[in-house]
């Protein structure tokens, strides 16, 4: 589909990795610790090389391109200072007496609402799902999927490397973490397909009409 919208092929991409880039660099350098930064950077590097792989024959909407890269931006800063300990989110916690910092509920909200995207975005566009109200309803069954399957790769990592497991894991103590964060990622997907579909939906008909 590079011929089809030639502009979005090759200025969106540029555009996102100027940003990505830099805040990869940054993440990288002097992480609070080197094996947390390792796997919670990991799945913001993979969806950038995957971007960059299909940037000409699969182009995605701007408006994806961008909730994709602020999804990057928040897995990047969580792998920097570890989830527990984003400094913005110390403060949120001393000012609305938190008992908690709760930087990886916005991570899980993003975890939601960006695959959802993702999602809407594919099955439109390779018309797997006609019915929108099917189609959000197998958004909404796959999101929940997706996280409670990193859950599990949580839960895998723990047990095999006890000693990154608390900051990787970032608990913090609390019981209810894992199901908190399932909540999290279905209030994400459902926030996206609410507030976005109008959106998405003249991106999607404008990349229709640049079609030869």
């Amino acid at each position: 589909m590079s011929q089809d919208c030639p502009a979005l092929s090759s200025a969106a991409p540029v555009a996102w990795g100027v940003v990505f880039v830099p805040v990869l660099l940054w993440s990288a350098w002097q992480p609070e610790d080197r094996m947390t930064w390792l796997l919670e950077a990991a799945p913001a590097v993979i969806g950038a090389v995957v971007l960059l792989a299909t940037r000409r024959f699969f182009p995605l909407t701007p408006l994806l391109y961008v909730v994709i890269l602020i999804h990057c931006i928040i897995l990047m800063v969580g792998a920097h200072y570890t989830y527990a300990k984003v400094p913005l989110f110390d403060l949120f916690k001393d000012w609305f007496e938190w008992q908690r910092n709760n930087y990886d509920k916005l991570g899980h909200l993003a975890q939601g609402f960006v695959p959802a995207m993702i999602a809407r975005e594919l099955l439109i566009r390779l018309q797997v799902i006609p019915s929108a109200a099917w189609r959000n309803f197998f958004i909404i069954c796959f999101c929940l999927a997706f996280s409670a399957f990193y859950e599990l790769i949580e839960w895998w990592v723990a047990l095999i490397s006890e000693e990154d497991a608390e900051a990787f894991l970032g608990t913090q103590g609390y019981v209810w973490d894992t199901q908190s964060d399932m909540a999290w990622a279905l209030g994400g997907a459902i926030l996206a397909l609410f507030t976005l579909n109008r959106l998405h939906d003249r991106q999607l008909n404008d990349m229709d009409t640049a079609r030869p």
